[in-house]
């Protein structure tokens, strides 16, 4: 072997590897292969907030009780999608909040957690759904939470902080957005509002119809920008939404996102739209499984929406993924766990719900009879004297993201394990890779391992819009 040649070879060698393949990517697709056809329409799904195990445990939910696999999970099993891992850092921490992870794909840039859209110098990068809408599409967002909330904030407006919904309100009626759906009643109405501006009467001076239910969304009127704000604050997990008569009349995700491809399909020069699962965040943050699982449902159904779409359309590329893991719930190893975990077909409501009825008077019958009502779960004495104990001072109070009334969700969470065999690792977010899939034309540009911030540019070359 000559060996100066061997020395430069692996001199040359160790360079390379010594790079971050993934820096190979960012912010650079043009090594990536040519596509084999312009997407017409993009429609970018974010399940906030998921896990692997969130989506392993909805698929499992699914076919063990409603009897059919999931919409996604059939993607992979009929092989119709690309499929990649993705790493969800942001450029303060290797564990992401939504708003700089929707910044990533909103700019193509890595921003400190809480900011959207902002460099850590100040720069402000143009939001991608503003770019298409120079080019000419209409543009979009639905969510489960409110609609000022990060991750639909990040795909359009510039902000030093995800907190300041009421000007991302404003902000949103400025770029002349086509559809926006979700909550947020309290950034719009001049009655809730700190400042009493009429951020309703705004959009309605910009010619915008103004919905406020379902039943305002059946109906809704074409070839008309819409702003449809169904609740103050985020909209109602979805099993309280079934199971509660007075919460029906809010739109669920599909019916929100299929009223907005009907409103923008029909546009000469497409339509690009965000579709969150929001409250699957939410849910993981409170280590409710119930909420979690038929949160990730009612995504799935709107995943088939908007398959469903593009499967007719041919034009359109759906993009699926999360933002970032949560909690990585997942079941547990055990003689009776297909059993335990089957039990949560009893579970009636969130324990939002359940736990926020309980009150520091209540007896030890009182809470075991309650929590068997909503649970169908026998409480032992121990267990329902330490739940009872959050509420009479005796233990301290929970904290916790999207936990205001500091309720026990934790320790009843512990307590339901016993029953469903379903584990947590946290309360909060995680730095795991997550799970990415795409259809349709520009599918084929994806590689396995990506950035988040490759998706934007990935978005910008499947349309052909000039980056």
């Amino acid at each position: 072997m000559d060996r100066r040649k061997f020395i430069k070879g692996a001199t040359l060698l160790s360079g390379f590897l010594a790079l971050n393949p993934m820096d190979l990517f960012a912010n650079n697709l043009n090594i990536l292969p040519k596509g084999k056809g312009r997407a017409k329409n993009i429609i970018f799904m974010i399940s906030d907030g998921m896990s692997s195990g969130t989506l392993a445990m909805a698929n499992q939910y699914s076919r063990n009780i409603l009897g059919k696999t999931g919409s996604w999970i059939n993607l992979y099993q009929e092989n119709k999608v690309s499929r990649a891992l993705m790493d969800t850092a942001s450029a303060s921490s290797m564990v992401t909040d939504s708003a700089a992870a929707s910044s990533s794909f909103g700019s193509g840039f890595r921003v400190k957690n809480g900011v959207l859209n902002v460099g850590a110098n100040g720069e402000k990068y143009i939001p991608i759904w503003q770019k298409f809408k120079k080019a000419g599409k209409k543009t979009g967002c639905v969510t489960t939470v409110t609609i000022t909330h990060a991750t639909p904030a990040g795909f359009c407006v510039n902000s030093d902080s995800r907190n300041a919904e009421q000007e991302i309100a404003e902000m949103y009626a400025g770029l002349g957005l086509d559809v926006m759906m979700g909550g947020g009643d309290e950034f719009f109405n001049p009655k809730k509002r700190a400042d009493k501006k009429d951020v309703y009467g705004l959009y309605q001076q910009k010619g915008y119809q103004i919905l406020q239910n379902r039943t305002d969304l059946m109906k809704l009127e074409k070839n008309k920008r819409v702003l449809g704000v169904f609740s103050s604050g985020a909209l109602p997990y979805t099993i309280d939404r079934n199971n509660i008569p007075e919460l029906r009349n809010t739109p669920t995700l599909a019916e929100m996102a299929k009223s907005a491809i009907d409103q923008m399909k029909d546009h000469q020069e497409g339509f690009v739209l965000q579709i969150e699962g929001g409250k699957v965040d939410w849910a993981a943050h409170a280590n409710d499984v119930a909420a979690l699982i038929h949160d990730q449902l009612a995504f799935d159904d709107a995943v088939k929406v908007a398959i469903d779409f593009a499967e007719k359309d041919k034009n359109t590329l759906v993009i699926i993924t999360t933002d970032h893991g949560n909690a990585n719930p997942g079941t547990v190893y055990g003689a009776d766990a297909t059993q335990n975990f089957n039990s949560i077909v009893h579970y009636k409501y969130t324990n939002e719900y359940i736990l926020n009825a309980i009150h520091a008077d209540f007896n030890l019958q009182q809470i075991k009879d309650w929590i068997y009502e909503t649970n169908k779960i026998r409480l032992l004495d121990d267990d329902a004297k330490h739940l009872l104990s959050f509420y009479s001072g005796i233990e301290k109070h929970e904290d916790g993201l999207y936990n205001y009334k500091k309720l026990p969700f934790k320790a009843y969470s512990e307590i339901q394990k016993k029953h469903n065999s379903v584990g947590w690792i946290s309360m909060d977010h995680s730095g795991d890779y997550v799970e990415l899939a795409m259809y349709g034309p520009g599918s084929e540009l994806l590689k396995p391992f990506v950035k988040n911030t490759d998706l934007h540019n990935l978005m910008l070359k499947a349309a052909g819009v000039p980056f």
